[in-house]
């Protein structure tokens, strides 16, 4: 009887000791390799409960914390940020790329600034192999999946994590190859570019980085032996390649606005979701129609995204459930989710410049945001501003364009824009069954309404 009591004290004690550990766990700061070893203390306790214990639950998220909403679903799916899954991924390569860039530290070459992001987990790159898992996650997978394949501690299957992985890489890729500037002008062409040493050296580790990561994803995705999969990812390449040849460009490529035909009342209607069909609804492997959305503000802008990030989410989301052996419509579901997710964060993005009541010196925000786009819609007059930039948007005073759109109607739509998509998203999710995964996607689409 005492050796009984005594075991009991012991199961009791060691719950205790678990609760606190994730507390402290979650509610603490410090380096990155002390936080590392909180959340390995409590997988630690967290094991050695009683059977059917789970190390994270889906907790409501007070005032939707960002960081607290993406942490505690890391922990549902057991993912790590999206650049350390890269580094334990292709750990002696990212070493070797990190050992060649510190040859750039002192230049101003693009390629620094993509790297911090990635290290530093910049909150305004998704981190989208999450999504995926969590997406995973709450549909389930058929009964039929033999039990070899599933990860039962993640409850996702490892072709899903290794799709996971894929989309991390692809997006990543995407991001070092938009380092790439150009040296030289049509005018200058043919000209010595000895003097450009660093940013030559600079271009070509954008272009061999961000191609060995995309022979790498394409290796992955071969692996899972999936033709359907193969032929959905691929054509998600095309769209990212396809969303840099949208409209005017200047001369290193930044994307510019379409000319605005006739200026529009304040209360020009929004489109409504049904109204955004590029082709994608009915076959999303075929080319989405371009022609029809230029112009037109909110088309523009969610055509531009749905290439430049939405296909490629909704897509690895739509794929993760095909490999889970879930109905074609619960597929389409799936890419609708990501595809509305990424509007949305998009959209969550594009206001941030626009939040300070002046822009700090020498920052600069994307031309093709959507308040931009609204902007112009609402007033004409400041595209001889946006055209000053044909040669670089260098040349663009950007104060004046903040301080323009600040007093338009360009922000309130955009709010509008962020809300719809959020709303479609989690109408989607609606449609799963309760869990830890699904509650997580709903506190990360409710934290992005607070950023």
């Amino acid at each position: 009887m005492a050796l009984s009591r005594l075991a009991k004290f012991c199961v009791q004690r060691q719950m205790a000791l678990g609760g606190h550990a994730l507390r402290v766990a979650a509610g603490t700061s410090g380096t990155i390799e002390e936080q590392r070893f909180r959340i390995q203390t409590v997988r630690h306790i967290s094991s050695s409960l009683a059977a059917g214990e789970k190390l994270a639950t889906a907790k409501a998220v007070q005032k939707h914390d960002w960081n607290r909403a993406v942490s505690e679903a890391e922990k549902i799916v057991g993912y790590p940020t999206s650049f350390l899954s890269l580094r334990w991924l292709l750990s002696d390569e990212i070493a070797n790329v990190a050992l060649h860039l510190r040859k750039l530290v002192g230049s101003n070459h693009p390629l620094l600034k993509t790297a911090k992001t990635l290290v530093y987990n910049d909150k305004n790159q998704q981190a989208w192999g999450l999504i995926v898992l969590l997406v995973s996650k709450a549909a389930g997978h058929a009964a039929s999946i033999p039990e070899m394949d599933q990860d039962k501690s993640a409850g996702v299957l490892h072709s899903q994590r290794a799709l996971a992985e894929v989309t991390e890489m692809i997006r990543t890729s995407h991001l070092i190859h938009q380092g790439i500037i150009n040296l030289q002008s049509m005018d200058n062409a043919g000209n010595d570019l000895s003097g450009d040493s660093e940013m030559i050296f600079g271009n070509k580790m954008a272009l061999l980085g961000g191609d060995y990561l995309l022979a790498n994803a394409s290796q992955q995705v071969a692996n899972l032996r999936n033709q359907d999969l193969n032929l959905l990812i691929s054509s998600a390449y095309r769209d990212l390649a396809e969303s840099n040849f949208i409209g005017d460009r200047d001369e290193q490529n930044n994307p510019l606005p379409s000319k605005p035909s006739t200026a529009v009342s304040t209360s020009s209607p929004d489109c409504r979701l049904d109204e955004l069909d590029f082709g994608d609804l009915e076959d999303n492997t075929q080319s989405m129609d371009v022609e029809r959305a230029l112009g037109h503000p909110e088309k523009e802008w969610s055509l531009r995204h749905v290439l430049g990030g939405g296909s490629l989410l909704g897509k690895s989301c739509q794929g993760a459930l095909m490999l889970a052996g879930r109905s074609e419509e619960m597929q389409k579901q799936g890419y609708l989710f990501g595809r509305h997710l990424s509007l949305a964060w998009q959209a969550c993005i594009d206001l941030q410049p626009f939040l300070l009541s002046n822009l700090p010196q020498g920052s600069q925000f994307s031309l093709v945001s959507a308040p931009v786009l609204f902007h112009l819609e609402y007033d004409p007059s400041i595209y001889a501003e946006i055209e000053k930039g044909r040669n670089s948007i260098e040349e663009i005073d950007y104060s004046s364009l903040h301080k323009a759109i600040g007093t338009g109607p360009g922000l309130e739509r955009t709010k509008n824009l962020m809300k719809k998509h959020s709303h479609a998203a989690m109408a989607v999710l609606d449609r799963l069954e309760p869990s830890d995964a699904r509650t997580a996607l709903q506190n990360i689409i409710l934290a992005m309404q607070e950023l």
